[in-house]
């Protein structure tokens, strides 16, 4: 039956376009945003679980950013304590040569104390963006953080440190306490203060002491340097490991939230086809109302 007040064939090519203009109103969106689901009003579970990817992604950051400036205060520290070491070797030479009959105790002194001063420059030195892991103003242990839980608001999120000791090599309040300063080792009747040495330290009496406190601070000084070695490796491991973690989470929430650019592309052409083919649908539809107009003419 033909009518003039309902279109059968026009709503039914009405209602395919509509549909077909929807999905590609969507299309049009992935593509100029590049993301399947934008919003929670596109797929609110997997949305929910993006965000949270990506908030834990943001803390992975910040901690791959925080080793790498504890691995700058480790390489300083180290290259602090190496550099303390070499001069307690050359310390030591001259202690050795105070012993030989003849020698000019009195240059060998000066040149000590040269030395000595060194050691307070290097110790002085070791700072990187106001830490410092050899004069003592740092409490121990240093901790540097390098890792994240989610508690996901039911359980409780912590933070993980990488933890160094802190051994003072020069204590900055005069303390007089570092392993530089207050060094004494095997029988040694008393303590040697290398970066202040005096005559009476190489006197006949006193100078094998000397020796031994000398050979007790680079002791100390290489544990010292063997534990930052150590703590560098863990955080560079660390690093490494909170790097691969940003990247699984960088693909996990791609794989949820971007779109098929191939597929969306493909789907696009498709459903352009469609709506030109709804459009002609629904003019054909139309025209079968002008055909019943022609019955009265």
């Amino acid at each position: 039956m033909a009518s003039i007040l309902v279109n059968p064939s026009a709503i039914t090519a009405l209602q395919s376009l509509r549909t077909t203009q929807s999905a590609l109103n969507t299309t049009q969106k992935e593509i100029s945003t590049g993301l399947k689901i934008s919003s929670a009003a596109d797929n609110a579970s997997t949305w929910a679980i993006a965000e949270s990817m990506k908030s834990d992604k943001g803390v992975l950051s910040t901690i791959s950013d925080s080793l790498s400036g504890a691995n700058s205060v480790l390489n300083v520290a180290a290259a602090a304590v190496k550099s303390a070491i070499d001069v307690m070797n050359n310390i030591k030479s001259g202690l050795a040569q105070a012993q030989q009959p003849g020698a000019d105790n009195a240059k060998i002194l000066t040149s000590l104390q040269q030395l000595g001063k060194q050691l307070s420059s290097v110790v002085t030195s070791a700072n990187f963006t106001g830490l410092n892991v050899t004069d003592g103003s740092l409490t121990s242990p240093v901790k540097f953080i390098a890792s994240y839980t989610d508690g996901s608001g039911t359980n409780d999120s912590s933070v993980g440190t990488i933890d160094l000791s802190v051994t003072t090599l020069i204590d900055s309040a005069g303390g007089g306490t570092g392993i530089l300063e207050a060094a004494q080792g095997g029988n040694a009747a008393a303590a040697t203060n290398f970066t202040s040495l005096t005559s009476g330290d190489l006197s006949s009496a006193t100078i094998k002491d000397t020796l031994t406190n000398a050979d007790k601070a680079i002791a100390d000084l290489t544990t010292y340097a063997a534990q930052i070695g150590a703590t560098q490796t863990r955080v560079s491991q660390q690093n490494e490991f909170i790097k691969t973690m940003n990247e699984a989470l960088t693909a996990g929430v791609s794989s949820l939230v971007d779109a098929d650019m191939n597929e969306t592309s493909t789907r696009l052409q498709a459903l352009q086809t469609q709506q030109q083919l709804g459009v002609q649908s629904l003019s054909i539809a139309n025209q079968n109302a002008q055909m019943i107009l022609k019955l009265f003419q």
